[in-house]
């Protein structure tokens, strides 16, 4: 609300830096109900750097978008917990509704050969490599596409 720093009240200052606190409170309350997909903040414990030997005892960050995708390239694949499968079609809607009666197992996300990640608010150049990166690394042959912000 403020077009140059000649019509900079402090009071304008106090609302803007009162609506960025109030948006982070809103999106860590969204996550709050999620069991794997909760913090992007790691507990500090003795590793070792890769840069050098030096030892961290102070916490990590790990970015959500490296969560998930580290999820749905997991080996193991085990059922996602926080992931979805949202069904299409009809035959996926028939898989659901049977789901209830036999032992049908959900789909993964990374069953698919192409990955489609939409990130609200879009995304820097640097974490579109980190998800190339890391799908190359663990599940090669997925293809990943990155569809510019309009």
């Amino acid at each position: 609300g403020c077009d140059s720093s000649l019509n900079l009240t402090s009071q304008k200052a106090t609302d803007a830096v009162d609506n960025i606190f109030r948006s982070l409170r809103d999106i860590a309350r969204a996550r709050m109900h999620m069991k794997q997909f909760n913090s992007i903040h790691n507990a500090g414990s003795n590793t070792h750097q890769a840069s050098g030997s030096f030892f961290s005892l102070c916490a990590s960050y790990k970015p959500l978008l490296k969560q998930i995708v580290e999820e749905i390239c997991n080996p193991e694949r085990p059922d996602p917990v926080d992931i979805e499968h949202m069904s299409s079609g009809l035959t996926d809607l028939l898989k659901t509704g049977f789901s209830m009666f036999m032992k049908v197992n959900r789909p993964h996300p990374g069953d698919h050969p192409l990955l489609i990640i939409f990130m609200v608010g879009g995304v820097t150049v640097s974490e579109v490599k980190m998800v190339k990166d890391l799908v190359a690394t663990r599940k090669p042959g997925t293809q990943v596409k990155t569809i510019p912000k309009v």
